[in-house]
């Protein structure tokens, strides 16, 4: 079975949240895709947010907090996580 979907990646700093205009990148491209995947270093915006949730579309928000949690599960320690890093 074959899955379409629409792909946005952010890479921000800590503090910046992503806003309606990336989302909108990413609703525009969905059309006939089943789902889309917005992947950020930092977090989804609450006016951004509260569009998505209000108009139901079907997008997956991997935020930092879910990249930090599945390093942490995957690899262990914070140090253990900058030795993976440094050698990958």
């Amino acid at each position: 079975m074959e899955v379409e979907f629409a792909l946005e990646a952010k890479c921000y700093k800590p503090g910046s949240s992503v806003g309606v205009k990336e989302l909108s990148r990413l609703l525009s491209r969905l059309r006939h895709r089943q789902f889309g995947v917005l992947v950020t270093t930092s977090y989804l915006g609450s006016q951004a947010y509260s569009e998505l949730k209000e108009d139901g579309h079907p997008v997956v928000i991997i935020s930092a907090e879910d990249i930090t949690s599945l390093l942490k599960e995957r690899i262990g320690s914070t140090s253990s996580i900058a030795h993976w890093l440094e050698n990958i």
